[in-house]
């Protein structure tokens, strides 16, 4: 029997799915020069900032698989920090590491993609942990490149 994949937009009662992969979020970050408990709540904070209600054009898109929730995405404009223009970024995504490797993420990225395409956007933003190889590997396959990088020295 074939899987149903579905990805639909998020509703309040997702949030606790959401913040249920926030863990590993914060786990993939890798930086020794913070206290994981300092990672986590930036982690859990930035989630509910993006879930917040806001003026701002936002989505959350949820996967399920057999009408179980294995993912999110959330996407939302952002102003383009070289040319200005008004562009979608994803500030987060999470694939439960259980369904890793299905391609949901891919279906994830395809949604957020085709509704910032939807608003008028030419460019599509992300940011990624520079530890997280995986994560990196997986946008770079789907087209993102580097633009800018983030660099912090412990002092």
């Amino acid at each position: 029997m074939d899987n149903l994949v579905v990805i639909r937009e998020a509703q309040k009662s997702d949030h606790s799915f959401i913040f249920e992969l926030s863990p590993y979020l914060a786990e993939v970050a890798q930086l020794d020069w913070h206290s994981d408990e300092a990672i986590q709540k930036m982690q859990d904070d930035y989630i509910a900032e993006m879930l917040a209600e806001t003026s701002e054009p936002n989505i959350t898109f949820i996967v399920e698989v057999n009408s179980v929730s294995m993912g999110f995405i959330h996407v939302r404009t952002h102003k383009d920090g070289i040319s200005g223009e008004i562009c979608g970024t994803i500030p987060l995504l999470a694939v439960s590491p259980r369904s890793q490797g299905l391609g949901l993420g891919k279906l994830l990225i395809e949604h957020g993609e085709k509704w910032a395409k939807n608003l008028g956007c030419r460019l599509l933003h992300l940011e990624v942990f520079a530890n997280n190889k995986k994560a990196d590997t997986f946008y770079q396959n789907l087209g993102f490149k580097p633009e800018t990088v983030h660099m912090i020295k412990p002092i």
